[in-house]
């Protein structure tokens, strides 16, 4: 109801009409262009301003309104400026530089482990000419444990200054860094944001392992293999994809870990998204055979964008006689060919 019907409603019965008119002209006036204005605010300007601001709402359309600013580079170009793939292979050592049991990045002195990267490296060129390869670190950073800890998560993060150290040495050797993530009986949710502050840095990209995401298991990790659904996958995206608007960096890869039917649930419902490039990586060990018989069945006839395939110094040629494949046999034996590489 407006100021002025509302006010001669309540007056003309206990007005003159003098006095009746004259309100009317007053109230009139004040609602005229030129006339004087009241002090108080309009109901709907008071319950606008009084409004709470939905900060997550307008975070969830930032995020659509980039993407979709995205899809339509992608779709116009193929990709997104600065994207790794699918114009480079990535070939990564992994470990933990201050582990010797986790694989080859912190196995061997640092000099020594450089040396033999390069070897590698040479041997993926000659292998494949036709691509140029990128050369990558994955770190475990934060690592499943056996031990519970305080808030009992069984999962332990690196230290500032170890994480440094690898962005460091990364740096120093022209490559990029994966961070990779176990989460034991945490999840994603609540352990991925402790990343964030490194991931602003454009060479630092992220891997996620369900074989240690244990909350659906309901044991410690290594009791049994754990899982991902298509959901879990999809956070990991989202909040990268949040990390590369924000910071306007160039899409970030995300490795995800898979070597049984079970370690990733409903793959056909991850989304994907131009700012963020996955990779579906066959990381078991052993028998030649039986690595790639479990790339077919869970990377090739599940995919859902680039892949990867591990190879192993310590359990690939175990039992004799069997070996670690060579990059040609890799190349050769694998469709689709993978794109990431990865030397535990």
């Amino acid at each position: 109801m407006s100021f002025s019907v509302f006010y001669s409603e309540k007056l003309t019965t206990t007005l003159p009409i003098a006095g009746f008119l004259s309100l009317l002209y007053l109230a009139s006036c004040s609602n005229h262009p030129e006339g004087n204005k009241p002090d108080e605010k309009s109901t709907a300007e008071v319950a606008a301003a009084a409004a709470p601001i939905d900060s997550l709402q307008l975070k969830r359309e930032a995020m659509r309104r980039d993407s979709l600013k995205a899809d339509s580079i992608a779709r116009k170009n193929g990709q997104l400026p600065g994207s790794i793939l699918p114009g480079h292979r990535i070939v990564a050592f992994y470990g933990n530089i201050r582990s010797k049991g986790m694989g080859i990045l912190g196995r061997e002195p640092k000099e020594k482990m450089f040396r033999k990267f390069e070897g590698v490296l040479k041997e993926w060129q000659a292998a494949d000419p036709s691509l140029p390869l990128q050369p990558a670190l994955h770190s475990v950073t934060i690592t499943a444990q056996g031990a519970a800890g305080k808030d009992g998560k069984y999962r332990l993060m690196n230290s500032k200054a170890t994480i440094e150290e690898t962005i460091s040495w990364a740096k120093e050797h022209n490559c990029i860094l994966f961070l990779d993530v176990q989460v034991g009986l945490s999840d994603l949710e609540h352990e991925l944001h402790k990343l964030e502050p490194y991931l602003k840095d454009p060479i630092v990209h992220m891997g996620i392992d369900p074989e240690f995401a244990m909350q659906t298991k309901g044991v410690r990790p290594g009791k049994k293999i754990g899982t991902y659904d298509a959901k879990d996958v999809n956070f990991a995206i989202n909040f990268l994809a949040r990390i590369v608007s924000e910071n306007h960096l160039p899409p970030k890869v995300l490795t995800v870990h898979r070597f049984t039917q079970g370690m990733i649930t409903n793959y056909q419902n991850i989304k994907l998204d131009p700012r963020v490039q996955v990779v579906m990586h066959m990381d078991g060990w052993g028998n030649p055979i039986l690595k790639k018989d479990s790339y077919r069945a869970y990377i090739q006839k599940q995919p859902v964008q680039y892949t990867g395939f591990k190879l192993f110094y310590e359990y690939d040629p175990r039992p004799k006689p069997h070996h670690m494949m060579t990059p040609q046999e890799v190349l050769a034996e694998l469709t689709p060919k993978p794109l990431y590489i990865q030397y535990q």
